[in-house]
């Protein structure tokens, strides 16, 4: 019996792609990004499709593969993906949920400690020799104790990063886009009222440029903006606009709006720790999202049904 033929579209972890390989006829790309145009010629005649979150999985792509049955993306966020345009022609789109919480909610804390703390800051001192030496007033950051965390966007992530706060001696309080019931305070209220406010909420029309010029002016002088969650939430001219002008003390980023690029007036602002996308950069995360990504392909070309089906 022949294998369900299946792309790969980018490299993967190893054992990841042996699982598939076994499994399924695999035709791997090794070259760099895929252009919606190679997505197409490479789609037909597959089954399956291993992607990333930068893989253009537009309607026009998903309506060319007329054998496509799964798309199973390597990440949480599957904004990449028409999920209506594969809904309507059957196609099952799975992500890769729970196994990236622990080390996203890990790297949301490591983004709140080095902001207040100014770490990078610091380090960028040091290697261009700026360090005078020890002062009582040099480089003073903020406390974490008794204040508190405005959450916004309580999934996995967003509860991962609150289960946290207690350690620090923080207060949380949390707002959630979807309208969820419970202890969430409205945004205005969440903004307003926060020392530090992470954001852990899906991309959709309605949190794009969640964070813009009014939402930044509503939060405190002394407060901090981290996003570790989509690009697109924060509107990045309107922080930069804030961080200049110190309408908020700092921000700290994992995502952008246009990636990989930057907004270039957040590039020469201290107040503002810039990291390359590593929410779920560790190696037994990815291994183990690949793992998943590819299982739910095979589960699926195997009549099983998906493991992680998208909503």
């Amino acid at each position: 019996m022949s294998k369900p033929p299946v792309l790969l579209t980018r490299r993967i972890p190893s054992a990841a792609t042996r699982t598939l390989e076994e499994a399924c006829d695999v035709d791997r790309n090794d070259d760099g990004a895929l252009s919606e145009a190679q997505l197409i010629e490479r789609l037909r005649g597959r089954q399956g499709v291993v992607c990333l979150m930068n893989d253009p999985m537009t309607r026009a792509v998903i309506e060319s593969a007329a054998d496509l049955k799964v798309i199973a993306t390597v990440a949480v966020g599957y904004n990449n993906i028409d999920v209506a345009a594969a809904r309507e022609r059957g196609i099952v789109v799975t992500n890769t949920p729970d196994v990236l919480t622990e080390a996203t909610a890990n790297l949301t804390w490591a983004l709140i400690m080095d902001v207040t703390r100014r770490i990078a800051e610091g380090d960028r001192l040091i290697r261009r020799h700026g360090w005078k030496g020890w002062a009582l007033d040099f480089m003073l950051g903020s406390d974490l104790r008794g204040k508190q965390l405005g959450i916004i966007g309580m999934g996995r992530i967003g509860r991962a990063v609150a289960a946290r706060a207690e350690v620090f001696g923080m207060r949380v309080a949390r707002a959630d886009t979807r309208g969820a019931a419970g202890d969430a305070i409205p945004v205005d209220r969440l903004l307003s009222t926060s020392d530090i406010v992470t954001l852990h909420c899906p991309l959709t029309p309605e949190t794009r440029h969640l964070i813009d010029q009014p939402a930044l002016a509503r939060m405190k002088r002394t407060a901090y903006l981290i996003n570790a969650s989509r690009g697109p939430i924060v509107d990045e001219a309107a922080l930069a606009w804030a961080l200049k002008n110190r309408l908020i003390a700092g921000a700290a980023l994992d995502v952008y709006e246009d990636e990989p690029n930057v907004h270039p007036e957040l590039m020469t602002l201290e107040n503002v720790v810039l990291v390359p996308h590593l929410g779920s950069a560790t190696t037994e995360t990815r291994n183990a999202m690949a793992d998943l990504a590819v299982r739910n392909v095979i589960s699926v070309l195997a009549g099983s049904g998906a493991l992680t089906p998208v909503g």
